[in-house]
């Protein structure tokens, strides 16, 4: 079961991580296999804003050297320059936004991939903690939010930066009095802008926790979609999405709030700077020290200097949701592989089948309880082992440790002698074939669901599994056989045929391990009987080791090796035969499961 978070965080959560700076910048760092791009969108930038900058100026000799002095050719000039300039700003433009969008595009999937192949990768034990929607709330939302600000944020940035350091030099340039009398608004717009930052920056890591929850919830009721009906709980489930919902759009009405709070303070200052140039230049021009067209010009930079500062301030709020989501996205990316190959780890050969547990302890991480404690014995090539056990007792745990799904945390699992986890993962897990109890079908045909394992099978192989599954009989039956298509998880096919799918899949790969972890509990008892004969004489013929996880005796009772786990330890092992004599627990399973009433009645278990 994920662990559930409710959503509730400590100051000390609620704050930006230290890292989420370092964390952005290692996500802009994708930028470098895409050099080219971002170089050309950065300078087509560089270009364009020169353009931009450019413009006053044209303005300026306009008004002094034409209108001023009745100059027709000066005001010719300025108006052609003015075409060429908005030519050039809008080419420079247009490739600047096609360049830095491909760029972005490109970091965005190369984080997809990277999200992917790592989730590939993560532990069991990740998964028994994390929340399905937080996982498709990273791979999407947060690396959409990173290719925005990849794409235009940082874009973005860069261009203030270069306008504020341009118009800066101009202002200087035509006036340095009247200059110094413009920047006093400088100071308080960043204070206000540092303190809106401040406070919105944990916000949006709020807001994309919060999401993950809508999501979670989500995903969840569109798996469970049957259950939720079957209980009548659609009211329920549509009030805890409901205040989910709820949850998440007063966050975005708190961000709201702090922008409208903060940025009409912001141009508060902004309208004062004008004020404040037009007052000291209406004197300076009084004074002849000042043109009118130097003026008009100067009040242009002026807007070029508070721009970039508005599109820093704006900026701010991008910044802290796109450091949020990548500490978010690299939480993912550097979450440590549990389970990986060691150092020198070798490739297993091919194994005849022999597995030993020696003394194995296991407990989940996170938790003190022990799962098993002190598992030990010996499967010898081609034996059948049954494993029997009350729910929770550690049956499905136990074989979990074979393939390295976990590692003990006490004692050794071999298989033919080498320490599982001394070999490659892949060169273990390719020779054992498993079939769960879920028995997940993927969206496709038949075919490809039972050759999934091998891509290269032929159809005759494929057919061969299906029959050994005692599934070819209702795959015929579907509308175009093999090639029907089933749809998600398996949708349109009964539980039982799944399973039988799920049954030729592992043996079409003929594992010299075969794990069948409660793989016939959804098939009749005609099918069981079937099944159970085509599995034995499979594995009779082709010396498969094999581990039977059931629920009922009748599925088992013909094993080399019978092993009844209680509380996490062996409490009994033998032959069918040889535990009816000797251990009074799998009497009782068995009394239960196949004795008539009266029978158990006589026996005593009936009283």
């Amino acid at each position: 079961m994920a662990r559930r978070d409710t959503g509730q965080r400590s100051p000390e959560q609620q704050r930006l991580p230290p890292g989420g700076t370092r964390a952005l910048w290692r996500a802009v760092g994708y930028l470098r296999s895409y050099r080219l791009a971002t170089g050309g969108a950065l300078v087509s930038l560089v270009l364009m804003s020169v353009a931009n900058l450019a413009a006053p100026m044209l303005i300026r000799v306009a008004i002094d050297d034409g209108i001023g002095r009745r100059q027709l050719v000066a005001i010719l000039a300025a108006v052609i320059g003015l075409v060429v300039v908005a030519v050039f700003r809008g080419s420079f433009a247009f490739l600047q936004s096609y360049l830095a969008e491909r760029a972005s595009q490109g970091v965005a999937y190369d984080l997809r991939n990277a999200l992917f192949g790592r989730i590939q990768r993560l532990s069991f034990s990740y998964y028994d903690q994390v929340e399905t929607g937080q996982l498709l709330t990273r791979l999407t939302n947060d690396v959409e939010q990173i290719r925005q600000f990849t794409g235009r944020g940082i874009i973005q940035m860069i261009a203030a930066v270069v306008m504020l350091a341009g118009s800066v030099g101009l202002l200087l340039y035509l006036n340095w009095r009247l200059a110094l009398v413009s920047m006093l608004i400088i100071p308080p717009i960043f204070v206000a802008l540092m303190y809106f930052v401040r406070r919105v920056g944990p916000m949006f890591r709020e807001i994309q926790q919060s999401l993950s929850h809508l999501n979670t919830i989500l995903q969840e009721d569109i798996q469970g979609v049957r259950v939720i009906r079957s209980f009548v709980r659609e009211d329920y489930e549509m009030r805890r999405y409901s205040e989910q919902n709820e949850d998440l759009l007063e966050k975005n009405k708190t961000v709201i709030g702090m922008f409208s709070n903060n940025f009409p303070l912001v141009f508060f200052f902004a309208n004062l700077g004008t004020l404040l140039v037009v007052w000291y230049g209406g004197y300076e021009i009084t004074q002849r020290t000042l043109t009118i067209g130097e003026l008009v010009a100067f009040n242009s930079y002026l807007a070029f200097l508070l721009q970039p500062v508005f599109t820093l301030g704006f900026l701010a709020s991008s910044i802290s949701r796109a450091g949020a989501c990548s500490v978010r996205v690299f939480e993912i990316i550097d979450a440590p592989l549990e389970i990986h190959d060691r150092p020198g780890a070798r490739e297993l050969p091919a194994i005849t089948g022999r597995v030993e547990f020696e003394d194995v302890h296991f407990r989940y991480p996170g938790s003190e309880r022990e799962i098993l404690r002190g598992v030990s014995f010996v499967a010898e090539p081609g034996q059948t082992v049954a494993i029997l056990g009350s729910i929770g007792s550690g049956k499905s745990s136990l074989v979990n440790l074979i393939p390295r799904f976990y590692d003990v945390t006490g004692g050794r699992v071999l298989v033919d002698g080498h320490d599982v986890r001394d070999v490659t993962l892949a060169s273990l897990r390719r020779q054992i074939g498993i079939v769960l109890p879920d028995a997940l079908l993927f969206s496709g045909t038949v075919r490809d669901n039972i050759r999934y394992g091998r891509l290269d099978a032929t159809q005759e192989e494929i057919e061969a599994a299906a029959r050994a599954a005692q599934a070819e009989e209702f795959i015929l039956k579907l509308p175009e056989g093999y090639d029907t298509v089933v749809g998600e998880r398996g949708v349109g096919l009964s539980g039982g045929q799944r399973q039988r799918i799920a049954i030729a899949r592992a043996l079409l790969i003929d594992p010299r391990l075969l794990i069948l972890d409660d793989s016939m509990s959804a098939v009749d008892a005609h099918t069981e009987a079937l099944l159970q004969e085509a599995l034995d004489k499979l594995m009779r013929s082709a010396r498969h080791t094999a581990f039977v996880i059931a629920q009922r005796i009748s599925t088992v009772r013909n094993a080399d090796l019978i092993l009844i786990i209680d509380d996490g330890q062996v409490a009994a092992s033998g032959t069918h035969e040889e535990l009816l004599e000797t251990s009074e627990l799998y009497n009782e399973i068995y009394n239960s499961q196949l004795l008539p009433d009266d029978a158990r009645i006589a026996a005593g278990d009936g009283v």
